[in-house]
């Protein structure tokens, strides 16, 4: 475990402490277990397109953005849609569920209304991450601070050799974030802390030899049974698209920028379904003109790939939303990209991420 602390203040966005990014204001909704009612997904939708710049932007952790919000209203707003039940605990209410698990998405509430319902809880990080997987591996492998997969419990996604059954999994993780407050000092993540022990005193649960367990993220795209799975090219959800989730029913965001819709959607709807589609292994930050920091306009260079491996594109080194998953690397310098650490032009983008393609294709065969 690293010992390393940082020193600068939590500067992770919310709805009352918005980020200043180039295109103004950005305000980050949090949605645990990536729920939302239809309802909810309208009132966020009106929010985006009469106060910010009309789209909502996905995130890696199964949370909803709106960019460019220079008009005012949106707090009230997001209260009257129950998306802001707790105004004192709105940036520690990150919590990941496997989409398609009962249990995880019966959990994920429940962990929301424990959290909100502790004071001395509004003190974490807004960076810390709880998790609930189903058994699936789908978001154990997202690097939650805290995960409960079915049955065991994970710190900073490694097995402790705990068992807790699913009637005590909240209470586990209140357990461990409350413990991680006590003990954090100027630690953001668990993984910052040199002693993980301590947080694990008085978890009620079977003690086993840990285990390594495989991942399996991702949400599938297509039609599944009574639902479909989706995804926005590069997270981005226009109002039209949105409200067409919105009329099929309610809906799951996921951390992988895809959306598990809860009922039948409009075939034009302009969103990806083909599980083959390239652009499903793209990821990329907001980049220029979005960003002041970001060295070119990545999602534009980003849109001009054809077959790729998994890649995401980052305008600068903070490498903004990048996958917790394997992936290659594209950072953008002034004159080009770095490409897993060698330079490379924007004309050759193409090509030499084809032959990374082509050659993650052979090495799997």
């Amino acid at each position: 475990m690293s010992t390393s602390t940082r020193v600068r203040a939590d500067a992770c966005p919310g709805v009352f402490a918005t980020h200043d990014a180039a295109d103004g204001p950005l305000a980050r909704v949090r949605l645990p277990g990536g729920a939302i009612t239809k309802n909810q997904l309208s009132a966020l939708t009106d929010a985006a397109d009469d106060l910010g710049d009309g789209a909502l932007h996905l995130t890696s952790r199964g949370n909803v953005q709106l960019r460019g919000v220079t008009r005012p209203g949106l707090a009230s707003r997001l209260s009257a849609a129950g998306l802001l039940p707790s105004p004192s605990h709105e940036r520690v209410r990150n919590i990941l569920a496997s989409p398609l698990s009962g249990v995880a998405q019966e959990l994920a509430p429940a962990l929301d209304r424990a959290l909100c319902a502790v004071p001395e809880l509004a003190e974490l990080p807004g960076r810390f991450l709880f998790a609930f997987d189903g058994g699936r591996g789908d978001v154990s492998g997202e690097g939650a601070d805290v995960c409960w997969r079915d049955g065991a419990l994970l710190l900073d996604g490694a097995d402790t050799g705990l068992r807790v059954t699913a009637e005590h999994a909240v209470e586990a993780l209140i357990s461990v974030a409350r413990a991680f407050v006590r003990i954090r000092g100027a630690a953001w993540r668990v993984s910052e802390l040199p002693d993980l022990e301590p947080l694990l005193h008085d978890i009620p649960g079977e003690k086993e030899e840990p285990r390594v367990f495989d991942t399996n993220p991702g949400l599938p795209i297509g039609s599944l049974s009574d639902a479909i799975g989706v995804a926005p090219v590069f997270g981005r959800l226009t109002a039209g698209q949105a409200r067409a989730i919105a009329k099929a029913g309610d809906a799951v965001v996921t951390p992988w920028r895809s959306i598990l819709v809860l009922g039948t959607l409009d075939e034009d709807a302009g969103l990806i379904v083909d599980p083959q589609a390239p652009s499903l292994g793209i990821s990329a930050c907001i980049g220029r003109p979005g960003c002041a920091k970001s060295l070119a306009d990545v999602r534009a260079d980003a849109a001009r790939v054809g077959e790729t491996p998994r890649v995401h594109f980052a305008g600068c080194a903070r490498r903004c939303g990048k996958p917790a998953r394997e992936h290659v690397d594209v950072l953008a310098t002034e004159d080009g990209y770095l490409v897993d650490g060698a330079w490379v032009p924007v004309g050759d983008l193409a090509r030499t991420l084809a032959r990374k393609g082509s050659a993650e294709v052979k090495g799997q065969q």
